[in-house]
């Protein structure tokens, strides 16, 4: 049975995060019914449904309930505001309250029943919401807002009440922003700006205050959206709908708990597809910030590791700090696609050069050097003992005069250059005063990008507060690190976006043959044996080693003849999770008497440790190849995730993995080992061949496919040692645990 969540999909109870109880809404995909090929093989969907916020964002008429004019009272600020707000937008407004005949001299209506009209918005200054949405459904209005506390960011009473606000929205068929959300929605945007805007998507209004107020910068903001605790329109719905806006340039989102991940990644996917940068603040990279955004929100800040992963699958920018925000928004917004992807530093200082080329070489910024023609075009303007290389030091006096111009067209027409940097660490006039000038004047000659590092303190010199933050085309910073940040989510964004194609395009639709094999093996809330472990690999297509289950000494010995020695010996049963430790392996077994005697040890241990066995796998022993570990985990948020990395005993050390989270192509795969610390043991180290990297991708593939097939069935899957072989000669799953849910 499948159902829905307001314009996303969620299969059964086992997914559904978000309506807690009442019924479940029908499945909408592009505003129709769902059907097979709008969802995944476990029906989960495959595309977001873009709900239509233009009447939310500039509605022709909106209700306020519980509006007020009577001084002292906080209704009364929020009405005169929200007043304000409507004449902006060219709405009509109704005061609605049961004792006041009007409010600030506007007529006022006792119920939303007495209205004389129906409204697109209605914006809720009431303590409890839920008892207006009957009302509302009445009415027949299609959003609303809800500013009341007191739901999920209180403990479990709160969230019990914010999943009954949920369903009676859903029922009443409005969507509802909120509840404990504010009135940044209904801020002043300037009017006065061009070029792209950036749209703001926020958990926690304060957090917003930073990039809002980047409109006194030059940089031009279109909407906010303060999504509170998400009852009903979340996040991820802003995503879609901001994307599918011509005028926005960038997404910025400050956002500290997730509603559901499924959702969250379809957004994502539709502003990759149309190459719409998303940047995010995600808070929660630590236990401490977790617990606090869950108290403010009461939202799930998920598992650090599986949130970072799936927002690098999309294409989402995340950022540290809310000043990165700002500033790698505003790039991204504003910037073209570049031409090229060199990086050039240019200073007055060789000193500075230097400096910033060291932090942008190490965060990974392509620094080429200039060719030797290039060069000497650049020594006609500055002395033969600077380097022009790159960073370009032009010694400080050429900036005076006519040179300076010439320099950064110079490298400005470089087939090889797409990025100037240039980083003016302090006022120094006129030098500093002629430089901004030439550099806002040759941006707007070039369709290059021109950044520039304003590194006074101070802020309130001309040549940064009118002539570099005057233009529109030059990318100002005011610190070396934000600026790197910016230009490498710039470079990194469109390089995605060339090659991204929808992982959610490929997905499978219908269950595979494997599938339909692996259900007589799956045994609710129980631990798989080893043995029965490996037949769910083996119908999946993963290699196992040649083995077989016995379940006495002569049939062992007889196994070990046909497996062919040296062989390995373990006991196999649900219960056993370590057997190592346990002293049930045996390895290296070479003759007949060793296998008898392993036998009845191996038996006996369990017998001792009170281990129920469905026998003992004699095993072909496979030495030669690097130990890796490919694995299926249940992620709150986002369901089942694949993980990669170093194996055997490794794999708890080192504790060296990369995740993704399905669906996901085979370059995201290849992306996992590239991510790993201990990638160059795959290429062959002191004299080893290089591996199979490909066994290795089809094996991660393939667990995939396990993934999404059996992600509702599995709560934990672990091929922990993949013994992966040398060039040519495959991968072999040599162990195995599986964990029914």
């Amino acid at each position: 049975m499948l159902g829905s969540t307001h314009g996303t999909l969620t299969t059964d109870s086992r997914r559904a995060r978000v309506i807690a109880c009442g019924e479940q809404p029908s499945p909408v995909v592009h505003g129709r019914p769902a059907d097979v090929d709008d969802l995944d093989v476990s029906g989960r969907p495959l595309y977001a449904d873009v709900p239509d916020l233009d009447r939310f964002f500039r509605p022709e008429s909106v209700a306020v309930v519980g509006a007020s004019d009577a001084e002292g009272r906080p209704n009364t600020g929020i009405t005169r505001q929200l007043i304000a707000w409507a004449e902006r937008v060219g709405a009509r407004l109704h005061p609605v309250h049961p004792t006041r005949q009007s409010v600030f001299g506007i007529p006022c209506f006792p119920s939303l029943a007495d209205l004389p009209e129906q409204v697109d918005l209605a914006v809720l200054l009431v303590g409890d919401p839920l008892p207006v949405i009957g009302e509302l459904a009445e009415a027949k209005v299609k959003f609303a807002v809800a500013f009341a506390s007191g739901f999920a960011e209180t403990g479990a009473a709160g969230a019990a009440a914010q999943a009954h606000l949920a369903t009676a929205v859903h029922r009443a068929g409005l969507r509802l922003l909120g509840p404990n959300t504010n009135l940044n929605a209904f801020e002043k945007f300037r009017d006065d700006l061009d070029g792209p805007a950036i749209a703001l998507i926020t958990q926690s209004g304060h957090q917003g205050r930073p990039v809002f107020a980047m409109q006194e910068l030059g940089v031009r903001l279109s909407h906010w959206a303060p999504t509170g605790n998400e009852a009903d329109l979340e996040t991820a719905d802003f995503i879609s709908y901001f994307s599918e806006q011509p005028e926005i340039g960038a997404i910025a989102c400050y956002v500290e708990g997730l509603k559901d991940g499924r959702s969250f990644l379809l957004a994502a996917d539709r502003a990759a597809r149309r190459g719409v940068p998303v940047v995010a603040v995600k808070v929660g990279r630590t236990e401490t910030g977790a617990r606090t955004a869950a108290s403010h929100t009461g939202k799930l800040t998920g598992a650090d590791t599986v949130v970072d992963a799936a927002m690098r699958q999309y294409g989402v920018i995340r950022v540290d700090g809310l000043d990165e925000l700002q500033d790698t928004a505003a790039l991204l917004a504003r910037a073209r696609a570049p031409r090229a992807e060199g990086v050039v530093v240019y200073s007055i200082s060789g000193g500075t050069g230097a400096h910033f080329a060291d932090l942008a070489t190490a965060a990974g910024l392509p620094l080429p050097h200039l060719s030797a023609p290039k060069q000497a075009e650049l020594h006609q303007w500055i002395p033969e003992y600077l380097s022009v290389t790159n960073p370009v030091d032009n010694g400080g006096h050429p900036v005076g005069d006519w040179r300076g111009r010439k320099i950064i067209d110079a490298i400005l027409a470089d087939p090889e250059v797409g990025v100037l940097i240039c980083p003016i660490t302090g006022p120094f006039p006129p030098m500093s005063d002629k430089l901004a000038q030439d550099l806002v004047d040759a941006a707007e000659q070039t369709d290059k990008l021109v950044c520039v590092v304003w590194g006074s303190p101070v802020g309130t010199e001309a040549a940064y507060r009118e002539t570099l933050l005057g233009s529109s085309k030059v990318a100002t910073f005011r610190t070396f690190a934000n600026c790197i940040t910016a230009v490498r989510a710039y470079l990194d964004h469109h390089r995605f976006v060339a090659a991204y194609r929808s992982p959610f395009d490929e997905a499978p639709r219908t269950p595979s043959p494997s599938f339909r094999k692996t259900q007589a093996l799956m045994r609710p809330g129980q631990q798989l044996s080893e043995h029965a472990a490996k037949q769910l690999l083996r119908a999946y297509g993963i290699r196992v080693p040649r083995e077989q289950l016995v379940t006495s000494a002569a049939a062992a010995v007889r196994a070990a003849s046909l497996v062919g020695y040296p062989v390995v010996m373990k006991a196999s049963g649900a219960q056993i999770a370590h057997k190592t430790e346990l002293g049930l392996v045996k390895i290296g077994l070479t003759s007949a008497s060793q296998v008898r005697d392993a036998y009845r040890e191996l038996t006996d241990i369990a017998r001792y440790e009170g281990i129920s066995l469905d026998g003992v796998l004699v095993c072909q022993m496979v030495e030669r190849g690097v130990e890796m570990v490919v694995g299926v985990t249940h992620d709150q948020l986002f369901g089942p995730t694949v993980t990669v990395g170093l194996g055997g005993v490794l794999v708890e050390v080192l504790r060296d993995a990369a995740v993704r989270v399905p669906p996901f192509g085979e370059d995201q795969a290849r992306g996992m080992l590239g991510e790993l610390r201990g990638r160059a043991l795959l290429e062959g180290v002191r004299g080893g061949p290089p591996v199979d990297v490909d066994a290795l991708i089809e094996v991660v593939m393939r667990v995939q496919r396990m993934a999404l097939e059996l992600g509702d069935d599995i709560a934990e899957l672990d091929i922990n040692p993949l013994m992966v072989l040398p060039r040519g000669q495959g991968a072999v799953a040599l162990d195995a645990l599986v964990v029914c849910r």
